[in-house]
């Protein structure tokens, strides 16, 4: 474990053991599965920086939300689910649905070729946003 990270997660575990059990959030990323596959043959490390890149960017849009806030000043208790879309389309796809059903979200389009490779959902109980998600298997 990085030393720097000690302290904060042991502030989290004392929070988390203070008090009732608190709401399970959890953040959401749905990636591009055919990134990883010819013609693309992205390496793994590429795939894990655009999930990287849309989850930061997700949480600070949505920073000043209750429930990114509670997410985040629990460090230990922190769940990601990361998903998988067959291709752009269905990832588009997605954000479309998402975007009607006012669901917050951030769709990472890696620059300069403006590709759409991830959507990173802000922290949410599960309940609320796994009907948009059920069909899209882990990554």
């Amino acid at each position: 474990m990085h030393r720097g990270a000690g302290p904060a997660f042991r502030w989290a575990r004392k929070m988390a053991s203070s008090g009732p059990e608190p709401q399970i959030l959890v953040q959401y990323l749905v990636l591009r599965k055919d990134l990883s596959q010819a013609p693309f043959s992205w390496p793994a490390g590429a795939l894990v920086a655009q999930a990287c890149h849309a989850a930061t960017a997700a949480l600070h849009i949505h920073r000043d939300h209750p429930h990114t806030a509670a997410y985040l000043q629990d460090l230990g208790r922190m769940r990601k689910v990361v998903l998988e879309a067959a291709d752009e389309r269905a990832l588009k796809d997605l954000a479309e649905t998402l975007q009607q059903k006012n669901v917050d979200h951030m769709l990472w389009l890696e620059q300069p070729e403006n590709i759409a490779t991830c959507i990173a959902l802000r922290p949410y109980p599960k309940e609320e946003v796994n009907q948009y998600l059920k069909k899209y298997r882990l990554f």
